[in-house]
Parts: C-alpha cells; structure tokens; sequence
C-alpha cells in the first residue's frame, strides 16, 4: 500500500471516529515543538548525577519529557529540577506493583510530578501473555483508567511485543482484546514503534485501527535486516538504532499519528551509546518537515 493510500486510510478513519469520544488532545503543534525524551534512555547519566543528566537533556533543546523514577528526589524536588531547566514532565512510567498494592501513593507521585498521563509500560507474566492474563490485566486496566480519570490523570499501557504474538484470542491478538476490554474506561495505549515492529505488528495498521486510543509515541528505530515476529519483549541493544537509519518510515507513521491527534513523540534510546545516538535522532527529527 503506498503512502498515499494509507494516509488517506488514516483520514477516513478519523471521520468515522468524529462520533467516539474526544480525542485526549487538541490541535496539532509542528513535530519540532512535540518532540520529547523518555528518561529512561539517560539512566545511567542520572545515577551518576541527576543535575547534570537534567542539564544535558534541556541542551537538547527539547522542552517535553517522561520520566521513569525520580533519581532519588522527591517528585516535587524532581519536577522543580525540571522547571528551572525549562523541562516540563507530561507523561510519568508507573509500575504494575506499585499501582496494585498503594494506588493512592502512586496517584499522589504523578500528581506532585503534574503529568497529564500515567503510563504502565509493562504487565507481568509468565510464558505467552494468554487468555487469563488479559482478563486480569482488562479488570485492572478497567479500574486504573476509571480512577485516574476521576482524579484528572490519563492512564495508558505501553505494549511490549509480546501482545502481538502467540496466543491469538477468537481470531483477534491479545492487544486487540486489551483495546476493545477497556473501551469507555479511559485507557490509552501508547505506542512503542521498536517494539510494535518487533512483535509483529504494524504501526500504522494499529494507529488507523483504533485512532482515538493512543495518547503518544515511543519513537526508536529498529535495525535493518533485524528479525521481527518475537512475543518476548525482548531483543538485542544492537537492534535499537539512531532514527532514520533502521526500517521504520517515519515521515508515514508521523503524518499518519499526528491525523489521529497524536502530540507526543517520546525519543526513547535503548542502543549500547544512547549519549552519542540521542542528539542524531533529535536531528533527524527536527529536519522531518511534519
């Protein structure tokens, strides 16, 4: 299908979408305004020393970033870090424990933070993510979105690959069975493209199937000639690559994320160098006339 197919696909499918809920974001911004970085990517800069890692990600000249811990601060000392940097946090990783055992102190952490989302970025499980670890997983998710909606939160999910895989549920993948369990619960998704291609999946079939789930983007490349097709959630750091230079054709999957009200694109770096790569990817980015 050429890109101009799968562009105008992405447009009928947001006129059929204009009588669903309200997309959880408002007009789109140029690429170079949304870009951010999950800070993951720089955890070992934070574990050294967090006031320089915060420093190196503002001379990105980036202003959006999700965070993944709050390097030893509290979450008001972290985001006032932050804002003195010019850095704002929109989107905060929550983990699956966390959220099971003390809802509440997870709640207050992303509030303090002042993030809009609340992102689970992985569900426990042993061997293939089957039948009953959707069930479990579409009660939580059921009852997390509802909860963090009453309080002014998003919540999403942050797919791994290995819910496209083995294991398909009545004809459908155990990620459609998460899309259409948690409908009208306030439940996002947020895209990982490496681990989306990874698993199998592709991207833009996934953002025209349900353009009014996803709240952002994870964008890391994965490597030419690198194998696809694993349910594992996992895959070798040589595989993660500098974007633009692995299989993904980004100027597509941008045009056709940002049709559906995509506005957050999170640069997350999991390569052996992601200090040298991280800049590379930002430039490659910023020259995307989207």
């Amino acid at each position: 299908m050429t890109f101009r197919s799968r562009l105008l696909l992405a447009i009928a499918a947001l006129a059929v979408a204009s009588t669903a809920p309200a997309h959880p974001h408002e007009d789109s911004a140029p690429l170079s305004e949304q870009i951010g970085l999950q800070l993951y990517s720089v955890r070992g800069s934070f574990l050294q020393d967090p006031f320089a890692a915060m420093d190196m990600v503002a001379g990105y000249g980036i202003t959006e970033v999700e965070t993944a811990g709050t390097a030893r601060m509290t979450p008001g000392q972290f985001r006032a870090e932050l804002e003195k940097r010019g850095l704002k946090a929109v989107s905060s990783h929550v983990q699956y424990n966390a959220l099971k055992e003390d809802f509440a102190a997870v709640l207050n952490e992303v509030k303090t933070l002042g993030v809009g989302y609340a992102i689970l970025p992985w569900i426990p499980h042993e061997g293939d993510f089957d039948a009953e670890d959707v069930a479990t997983s579409i009660a939580l998710f059921n009852k997390w979105g509802d909860a963090f909606h009453a309080a002014g939160i998003k919540f999403g999910y942050h797919p791994h690959g290995y819910e496209f895989g083995a294991g398909k549920l009545a004809g459908d993948t155990p990620f459609d069975e998460l899309v259409a369990g948690t409908a009208g619960h306030h439940v996002y998704f947020e895209m990982d493209v490496f681990w989306v291609v990874h698993g199998g999946a592709d991207p833009v079939t996934l953002l025209n199937k349900y353009p009014n789930r996803w709240m952002g983007l994870h964008v890391k490349d994965i490597r030419k000639g690198a194998a696809t097709g694993f349910a594992n959630g996992g895959a070798p750091k040589e595989d993660k690559v500098i974007v633009g230079t692995g299989q993904v054709d980004w100027p597509e999957l941008i045009a056709v994320a940002k049709s559906h009200g995509v506005q957050h694109f999170f640069i997350e770096d999991e390569s052996p160098d992601p200090l040298a790569n991280i800049p590379q990817s930002i430039a490659y980015l910023n020259g995307l006339d989207l």
